[in-house]
């Protein structure tokens, strides 16, 4: 097949070079995008006077009928048209003639590529939003279910003051909502048109670009050539975006995983999200959190490499380039697939409310509520916390919790102790003393939980 910029070559490309060369294998989802730009670029240039309004009308109407077929998988594409782009125009051009060789006045590759790719992550960054928006609602649900589920909460993975669930739950809506953030500013960094770059220096013809940018919806246009083609931010911002993502939601298998093994007991992750052992019968194993958090690492490393990509390349294309698209769609991907299964496992998950509550004392969590009813009594908290230090030893030597000791037991470690000293480290009082903003009594995250849901407007 000749090339479509073979006129500068005597010999043919070899079939090997072919096949490395091409990127439609990977390339082709990004179909509506060229489609939809470049019947933005064909209109364009009829009003612009450089091509005939019936050359546009043909170019038109012929992406569009390409449009249906490729959706109703009508047509194949071509290994050696190269890429999506070139697939395209090739496809158009056996299809209406002349007028198809005519779309790609005033444009290169570089700035096509480039402008279909922001396209992508603009629609990617809405549709993670999207799905993490359905994350936080469904977080919230739970938190409004738990709010009285005690349970330890954890410093260096040792159980350290009583929580509810739901305070616990609600922690991970702040993540996400800084990851949609995160989304939002990397759809502000892709939205800038780039079209009229050309190939590096622009083009001589007399090009709207502006009139590109509103026919395509976005907020502005590049304002230099060599940055417009050249520029591959936008996709580092999207694929840290997911990134940073999958580290929170890693965290949280890892705390799936732990609480769903018999060591903790505090949640049985329901059938349908949880696999068995070949080998040994009684298994009930939480592979779908593992496996969300084995791909973690993967995003990660789009992300190093698409960084390692661009760090040495001199402006402005290079065909290093291409290696973009593997990299964001492969994060888009990953990341979408944990975000659609997390929340029906979550709202299928089992929580064992009276096995929470019962860690939560065992751990000794309310010793920090015994040294502050101390300092309540005018003891100077470094004190305190000695007394109650002490106290904790005593426990872990006889084998009890600071509740089952007598008042008798504490006026020995501190004649300041009084009768009232038991309703102030019972589990309920821990949690609901606490009821600054962000803290964990009931009152306090169900004012977190309708403050996340008005965000979001539900």
């Amino acid at each position: 097949m000749a090339k479509l910029w073979g006129g500068r070559f005597d010999k043919n490309t070899d079939a090997a070079v072919t096949d490395f060369h091409s990127s439609i294998r990977f390339d082709a989802r990004l179909y509506r995008q060229d489609i939809r730009g470049s019947i933005a670029h064909a209109t364009m240039l009829a009003e612009q006077g450089i091509i005939s309004n019936e050359d546009a009308a043909q170019i038109c109407e012929g992406l569009q009928g390409l449009l249906v077929d490729i959706e109703q998988s009508l047509l194949a594409f071509d290994v050696d048209a190269e890429d999506i782009h070139m697939n395209i125009e090739k496809l158009l051009t056996e299809r209406i003639g002349s007028a198809g060789a005519r779309l790609h006045t005033g444009r290169s590759r570089n700035d096509q590529v480039t402008l279909d790719t922001r396209m992508y992550v603009m629609q990617a960054c809405d549709d993670v939003r999207e799905k993490l928006n359905v994350f936080i609602v469904t977080l919230c649900d739970l938190a409004s279910a738990h709010l009285d589920t005690a349970m330890p909460g954890y410093t260096h993975l040792q159980r350290a003051q009583p929580i509810t669930l739901a305070h616990h739950l609600m922690a991970y809506t702040e993540m996400l909502g800084r990851d949609a953030a995160r989304f939002q500013n990397a759809h502000a960094a892709a939205d800038v048109m780039p079209l009229g770059s050309g190939a590096l220096a622009g083009t001589t013809f007399p090009l709207n670009r502006h009139r590109v940018a509103e026919l395509l919806g976005f907020s502005g246009i590049t304002a230099n050539s060599l940055d417009g083609v050249a520029d591959r931010d936008y996709v580092c911002d999207f694929i840290y975006a997911c990134s940073l993502c999958m580290v929170h939601l890693s965290r949280l298998c890892e705390e799936l995983i732990l609480w769903s093994s018999q060591e903790f007991g505090f949640v049985t992750l329901d059938d349908a999200y949880a696999t068995g052992s070949s080998i040994m019968p009684q298994k009930k194993n939480p592979d779908v959190a593992e496996l969300a958090r084995g791909k973690t690492g993967r995003v990660l490393g789009d992300m190093l490499a698409m960084l390692v990509t661009l760090k040495g390349l001199p402006l402005a294309y290079n065909k290093d380039m291409q290696e973009d698209k593997e990299a964001l769609f492969d994060a888009h991907d990953t990341l979408c697939a944990v975000l659609d299964i997390f929340p029906p496992m979550l709202r299928t998950a089992s929580f064992h409310v009276a096995h929470m509550a019962k860690a939560a004392l065992d751990g000794f969590a309310n010793a920090t509520d015994l040294a502050d009813y101390l300092v309540r009594r005018g003891m100077p908290f470094r004190a305190a916390h000695e007394v109650s230090g002490k106290l904790v030893r005593f426990c872990i030597e006889n084998r009890c919790n600071l509740s089952d000791l007598t008042l008798a037991q504490l006026q020995t470690f501190d004649a300041s102790f009084e009768a009232d000293v038991f309703e102030a480290i019972s589990l309920q009082a821990c949690i609901a003393g606490r009821k600054l903003p962000g803290g964990p009594a009931p009152e306090a995250v169900m004012a977190h939980v309708q403050a996340v849901r008005k965000s979001l407007g539900v």
